[in-house]
């Protein structure tokens, strides 16, 4: 395993039973209909540690049925700024409470590591808190400039009923970023988490109604994309669909869309650069490349997966990184010290391993890694962290989505260069450029296709700035003012104030 930095199996203790999930519909929690349930096990563990009420076309019309409901009943939907965020503050008080248990499940769903999890715990409970104070000075806009008899209202409504369908890769800080926006905004929703991580999604209903929330304003819905998945993005009742996912999934959730026109926001796939120049900080480079490619073990749509460094600087800026990915910690993901935790599924894995050997059947070369990684007492489904070299731009470890830790090495000679290799791929989701001339900095991130930029950093995220990507990783905003603006319709209204209308017809 080339010295890597492994942390086996502890005596951390595990669930004794598996936790019992049900779905969430007009305020009552309630099993599927046939009785169907799906059963989830540890990725890192093996052992059972949730089933979920399997839903079907039912308990989606069900959900569907009760948010509309409680929509056009307008207990939520027209209430105060005020009344919306003390609700939100409470949630987010209850989610730091809670945060231990949350974080452990998902780290038994996911198999991330438990440092990282409490931090996303962390991180999502103060979104709910932006989204809160987004929520007291959400406001629209007036016109007195239309002269003296006239004046203009931009109003600024709740789009309706919105589904919310997420991934399973960042499970709780994901519903984060759509919930309480939606909220926010008025909207009622229908939330549809990944069969593979549903149990924080659950915890997280459980808060809810603790808090408060009116019957049937959030209903959660267990199961797949077939059928859930579908019939929330194509019922005519449902106003907006907010995904989190594939491209691929994505795409086909537009279509399914399409056919009642409802709004749709993506935010889906990446295949991010970090283009280092030869003046840049390799030192700080290194370190950044690596927390960017193992990062939830490079299972983020944000994953620094490909570097494009110069070819004067590019065997050093290697050497660095392999020597820093191989005291990465990757093992058990309950214990503290471990930064990367086990692959979320076996053909995951086999995805990952395919684009590896595919690339060395291609001519490039592994320089540290490119198989499954064993840990003691846990098994191997974990992936040792890989380096792959002397990659171009056609093979396709350097254009698709592999959502593992495995970096990309390409290699340019000027700027035009590397702006042309960093856009060379269908995704335009985020980018980095590292370099000491603030003016090389600049003028790659005017050039760059990305909706984010990072600048000799990476990964940085505030819930102040908005985020979503350029081509085919996505369409729309989450977070900031952009991530409510999301779930508003805008109204205009024209009054007429002062003299009476001239007469049309004589």
């Amino acid at each position: 395993m080339q010295d890597l930095t492994v942390i086996p199996a502890t005596n951390a203790a595990l669930p004794d039973a598996p936790k019992r999930l049900q779905h969430w519909i007009g305020g009552g929690w309630v099993d599927s209909a046939d009785g169907a349930t799906s059963e989830r096990r540890s990725p890192a563990h093996g052992v059972p540690v949730s089933v979920a009420a399997k839903g079907g076309a039912a308990e989606a019309g069900a959900a569907i049925a009760a948010a509309r409901a409680a929509f056009d009943a307008g207990h939520w939907s027209r209430s105060s700024g005020k009344d919306r965020a003390t609700l939100l503050l409470k949630v987010a008080d209850l989610i730091d409470r809670d945060r231990d248990a949350i974080a452990r499940q998902e780290v038994l769903e996911s198999g991330k590591p438990i440092t990282q999890a409490l931090a996303e715990i962390e991180g999502a409970a103060d979104l709910w808190r932006y989204a809160a104070a987004l929520a007291r000075t959400m406001h629209g806009d007036s016109h007195n400039s239309l002269g003296p008899d006239m004046l203009g209202l931009v109003l600024k409504e709740p789009i309706g009923v919105v589904s919310l369908i997420t991934p399973w890769n960042f499970p709780f800080l994901i519903i984060s970023q759509k919930l309480p926006f939606a909220l926010a905004a008025g909207c009622t929703a229908v939330v549809k988490p990944s069969e593979l991580t549903p149990g924080t999604t659950v915890m997280l209903g459980h808060l809810l109604q603790e808090a408060g929330l009116p019957a049937g304003v959030c209903n959660i819905v267990l199961g797949y994309g077939d059928p859930v998945g579908e019939i929330l993005s194509s019922d005519p009742r449902i106003d907006m669909v907010s995904f989190t996912g594939s491209t691929g999934v994505g795409k086909r959730i537009s279509a399914a869309a399409s056919a009642t026109l409802k709004k749709v926001s993506l935010e889906l796939g990446g295949k991010n650069p970090q283009v280092v120049f030869p003046d840049a900080d390799l030192d700080a480079a290194a370190d950044a490349i690596a927390f960017g490619v193992y990062f939830n073990a490079g299972e983020c749509c944000n994953s620094g997966s490909r570097i494009i460094v110069h070819e004067d600087v590019a065997e050093a800026l290697v050497a660095k990184v392999a020597a820093l990915s191989r005291r990465v910690p990757f093992g058990e993901p309950l214990d503290p010290r471990t930064q990367v935790g086990a692959i979320i599924s076996p053909e995951h894995l086999a995805k990952i391993d395919g684009y590896v050997r595919g690339a060395v059947a291609a001519g490039a070369r592994v320089a540290l890694g490119g198989a499954a990684l064993e840990v003691g007492g846990l098994g191997a489904q974990f992936y040792q962290p890989t380096i792959v070299t002397g990659v171009t731009p056609d093979m396709p470890i350097a254009r698709e989505e592999v959502f593992g830790p495995v970096l990309s090495v390409l290699t340019f000679r000027d700027f035009d260069e590397a702006i042309a290799l960093a856009n060379g791929a269908a995704y335009g989701l985020s980018a980095g450029v590292w370099s000491r001339d603030v003016s090389t900095c600049l003028d790659f991130a005017r050039r760059v296709q990305a909706g984010t930029v990072w600048t000799n950093t990476w990964m940085d995220g505030f819930a102040e700035l908005p985020f979503g990507g350029f081509k085919e990783s996505g369409q729309g905003r989450e977070l900031g003012r952009y991530g409510l603006e999301e779930f508003l319709e805008v109204k205009t209204v024209q009054m007429r104030i002062g003299a009476t209308r001239g007469a049309w017809v004589a």
